[in-house]
């Protein structure tokens, strides 16, 4: 047998492996709400290629691959145990029982690392959530799609209705449309089709109301058997308190808004500061994409590092509010053609960090300039910090950070030589840390953090979702702090 002929035989052990265990994590997901992830993606309705492709990616990030035949034993140890609605990672199961030397069994290692989410510390499932999106463009399209794949288990979140205004003739089958393909973001993974008589967009067997109002005044959501939900504004419309209060309608309790809140809406990132939200709050903000991905890398310097000042620039994917060719805007400089130029303009980002990060004494300055593609930006974090290091300190801690810590889904990490910015379409981190282009030299840090300013963003949007509505469950094993 020649060495192509063992290479071509592993595969087809491992593809078997990856076969197997399909099965068992969609079970674990509609039977228990239990989503198995691998250092923090999900593998739920994953195909056998995208499974062996993640376990090959922890090479970039922890130096060597994570085989499917490590981790199966431990996803079958998660089959016997009574297990309630969690996150179990068991990429990082392998790794911590590797350094364990105990001398137990993967079985009751697994049971001991995830003793949190069984028995009588538990967490019971809870009934779904009602989600509305008032407004249906780029970020609520995206966020539909997340909220219509995290349905699959029956609880957590469910979209019950989308409001928009009314546009022309089959105004909602082109709406549908828009939802199934999308020219960055690629083809709906499942099925739409669409009621026009009942006004229904109905999305891998989720039935979304279409209601058509010009005034968040029209609506009164009880009539759509709607009760105690969450909208979430994706219009940019109202950005304070008076003007998002007008959501607060018979049949929602909570909105939370998809751009910069003004005021005293809090403005909460994910990972950082979703912990200080009030029970008892019923407006609030998931900032801009650009502070949700440097807020979480600039509050892993400052916990390890200190930083005394910064300084961030964001070349960033153009947007809606430009115009395709020039024409007049209110705007200095967007008013030009966003495919043909690059173009400077301003990025609150920097001046919303203080919201999120209020113990944070350093002055962070920012700007922007826009660039000729269509999704994927990258910020370029210049820090003075108090104390000196050096490039390969600082690459090691952020890799460890991005692997095992509490800002694991916030922070991602490549070492990837050729990367670019369309590898990066799809992340569903705030930000990845970019280790070829980082600059360290003695208290200065460098860092280049590329971002998916759409989907990365309306991943954050959802984990907010998740936690003000009680159901974000716990990870386990327990992220390092």
């Amino acid at each position: 047998m020649t060495v192509n002929d063992d290479s071509f035989t592993n595969w087809k052990n491992r593809e078997e492996i990856a076969e197997s265990m399909i099965p068992i994590i969609g079970k674990l997901h509609r039977e228990r709400d239990v989503t198995v992830l691998l250092h923090s993606r999900s593998l739920v309705n994953k195909s056998v290629v995208s499974i062996l492709k993640t376990h090959r990616f922890a090479r970039q990030i922890a130096g060597e691959e994570l085989s499917v035949t490590e981790t199966l034993p431990f996803l079958q140890a998660l089959t016997t145990l009574d297990l309630g609605p969690s996150q179990i990672d068991i990429a990082m199961l392998a790794e911590t029982y590797r350094s364990d030397d105990r001398g137990l069994s993967v079985a009751e290692f697994t049971a001991e690392a995830v003793a949190g989410a069984t028995g009588d510390d538990k967490i019971e499932r809870r009934e779904p959530r009602d989600v509305v999106l008032y407004g249906f463009g780029r970020i609520g399209r995206l966020v539909a799609r997340l909220l219509i794949e995290k349905a699959g288990s029956g609880n957590g979140l469910r979209l019950r209705a989308v409001v928009v205004r009314q546009g022309g003739e089959q105004d909602i089958v082109k709406r549908a449309s828009l939802l199934r393909r999308d020219s960055i973001h690629g083809q709906f993974q499942g099925t739409i089709t669409v009621d026009e008589a009942n006004s229904k967009i109905i999305a891998n067997g989720n039935e979304i109301k279409v209601i058509y109002a010009g005034d968040p005044s029209e609506v009164d959501y009880t009539a759509y058997g709607i009760k105690d939900a969450i909208l979430i504004d994706n219009t940019g419309k109202w950005r304070d308190r008076e003007g998002l209060s007008k959501h607060l309608r018979p049949g929602i309790d909570k909105v939370v808004l998809t751009a910069p809140g003004k005021g005293d809406v809090p403005n909460i990132v994910h990972g950082v500061n979703h912990d200080t939200i009030k029970p008892d709050e019923q407006i609030l903000s998931c900032a801009s994409c650009t502070t949700n991905a440097i807020v979480p890398p600039l509050k892993a310097m400052a916990d390890e590092y200190g930083v005394l000042r910064g300084h961030v620039e964001t070349v960033h994917s153009f947007t809606n509010d430009q115009n395709l060719l020039d024409n007049y805007h209110n705007s200095d400089r967007r008013g030009r053609s966003a495919p043909l130029n690059m173009v400077i303009t301003e990025t609150g980002a920097a001046s919303a960090v203080a919201k999120a990060l209020p113990d944070l004494q350093a002055k962070i300055t920012g700007s922007s300039i826009r660039v000729p593609v269509p999704d994927v930006s990258i910020a370029i974090l210049n820090l003075q910090l108090a104390r000196e290091t050096s490039r390969e300190e600082v690459l090691d801690y952020l890799r460890n950070v991005s692997l095992t810590s509490p800002l694991m889904r916030q922070i991602d990490f490549t070492s990837a030589p050729d990367a670019v910015s369309n590898d990066f379409i799809g992340s569903r981190h705030a930000s990845i840390v970019d280790a070829g282009a980082t600059k360290v030299e003695g208290d200065n840090a460098i860092l280049y953090l590329w971002y998916d300013n759409e989907f990365g963003y309306s991943c954050q949007v959802i984990r907010v979702v998740q936690h003000v509505s009680g159901v974000e469950y716990p990870t386990y094993p327990a992220p390092v702090v």
